[in-house]
């Protein structure tokens, strides 16, 4: 093994909790039916089941490793889980009260994630996705935009000198890199990029959106000083196709249906805080708010 996939695996162990939360949940449907053997350890084996199961749970963590390392890298990954299991077995550490503690603990999470990917991963559709962007995001009415460029310097005389200087030919953006005094675009010849209204001050707005493509401004006074302002270009946003935004937003409806759930399964329930600077907190939330639910979030 080389030693970029040795340093791969390791982060992946690193980042990844041990014992795996998800594998446990998936137990017992791996003994319930024939698997396909990827390896085996000691005798133990490891199936395309651990391979699936691993990759959901670290699969983020490996960038854009190419399709054959990429499985080889997570074979591994599943191999020195077992090894790492083994060690713990002849260490005397599966059993006691400290270890079913932990395994308590990894099963209701192993639950939680497994309930998340039967009952709540799949249940927005594209179509459902498609109905929320029609009716939401693709109705909305396109908002105009300019591209602007500004001056900004600290005395109105300047600002006119300069001004004088643009309209007898000097460039705009040469005299932005040399004179302005906004760190944030000044060593872009004063570019702000595109902006919509209600993003920059008042009267620097105005300005602004009153200016056809390649007008300047003369000296307008902000908060911040005396600006000098060129409008490069002026169009029509309009709503971002549902192909580029599908994947986000059956991602935000997921996430939406598992706070509902969340709500209704925390409304049913009995919960009682014991301890006592907890209950207290809890006491003081809900003489202001009802307390928020916690949801998992949806994965990618």
């Amino acid at each position: 093994m080389n030693k970029v996939m040795k340093a791969v695996i390791a982060a992946a162990l690193l980042a990844a909790p041990l014992p795996t939360a998800i594998h446990i949940a998936h137990t017992a449907m791996a003994q319930d039916k024939q698997e396909k053997v990827v390896a085996k350890v000691n005798g133990k084996t490891i199936t395309e089941s651990d391979m699936q199961l691993a990759e959901a749970e670290i699969g983020n963590e490996l960038g854009n490793i190419p399709a054959e390392a990429r499985r080889r890298v997570i074979l591994e990954y599943v191999i020195e889980n077992q090894l790492f299991a083994d060690a713990a077995e002849a260490a005397k550490l599966g059993s006691g009260a400290a270890f079913e503690e932990r395994m308590n603990y990894w099963r209701r999470r192993a639950l939680r994630e497994y309930y998340f990917e039967a009952e709540l991963k799949n249940s927005v559709s594209d179509a459902d996705a498609k109905k929320f962007y029609d009716q939401q995001v693709g109705s909305a009415k396109a908002q105009e935009e300019v591209r602007a460029r500004h001056i900004l310097v600290e005395s109105e005389a300047l600002a006119k000198e300069l001004h004088g200087r643009i309209g007898k030919g000097e460039d705009f953006v040469a005299l932005a890199k040399e004179h302005s005094k906004d760190p944030g675009s000044k060593e872009d010849g004063g570019d702000l990029g595109y902006f919509g209204k209600g993003q920059m001050v008042p009267v620097f707005e105005e300005t602004a959106f009153a200016l056809k493509a390649g007008q300047v401004s003369a000296p307008v006074k902000s908060q911040f000083g005396w600006h000098i302002v060129k409008v490069e270009d002026r169009r029509q946003r309009g709503a971002p196709p549902f192909d580029a935004i599908k994947e986000r937003l059956v991602a935000s409806m997921i996430h939406r249906k598992a706070q509902e759930v969340a709500a209704d399964l925390r409304a049913k329930a009995q919960l009682e805080y014991v301890d006592a600077a907890i209950k207290a907190q809890i006491d003081q939330e809900r003489a202001i708010k009802p307390a928020p639910g916690i949801t998992p979030a949806p994965k990618q």
